[in-house]
């Protein structure tokens, strides 16, 4: 009578030893984060031979060789390509404005920084300068301090029986 195999796994055997405890003798890094270096240029059997994996002649096979950014093999690279219009001022100031009827939400008498504007997020941009545009009427009296201020803005101000101050 033949034999009966249930399951068809083995029962895992059960070992006696504990795990070796670990120690500077026993420390090894883990499988697959060391490998040895490839070693180009030493003999055919190496499979980096003769030309060590640059190809065959031409400039990019030759020692000391870099490609300077944005070169394109000769052609009319494409930031040479592209026209080029108008005038750029390095020296222009590019001021984040806010008009003068923006600024009547304020309460009365209080005191307009830059920093309280951009608290209330009236200026989005931080290292941008600001300048009070006179566009709209102030209705009360505020001292408004800015980076700079349109000649409409300084006479509806005062009007206002407010100050305004140019901050540096």
């Amino acid at each position: 009578m033949a034999k009966k195999v249930s399951g068809g796994r083995k029962a895992a055997k059960k070992t006696d030893h504990p795990k070796p405890a670990v120690s500077l003798s026993t420390l090894k890094p883990p499988k697959g984060s060391r490998h040895r270096k490839v070693r180009v240029g030493r003999g055919m059997g190496s499979k980096l031979g003769k030309t060590s994996g640059s190809g065959d002649k031409g400039q990019k096979s030759r020692r000391g060789y870099s490609r300077r950014r944005g070169f394109e093999g000769g052609q009319m690279p494409l930031h040479r390509r592209m026209p080029k219009r108008g005038f750029h001022n390095p020296f222009g100031v590019t001021y984040s404005v806010v008009n003068l009827e923006e600024l009547n939400v304020f309460p009365e008498g209080q005191t307009v920084t830059p920093d309280l504007l951009r608290a209330h997020g009236f200026v989005r941009r931080v290292t941008d300068p600001i300048k009070v545009l006179g566009d709209g009427e102030l209705t009360i009296k505020l001292a408004i301090h800015a980076h700079a201020f349109s000649a409409s803005a300084k006479d509806k101000i005062t009007k206002a029986g407010g100050t305004f101050e140019v901050v540096a």
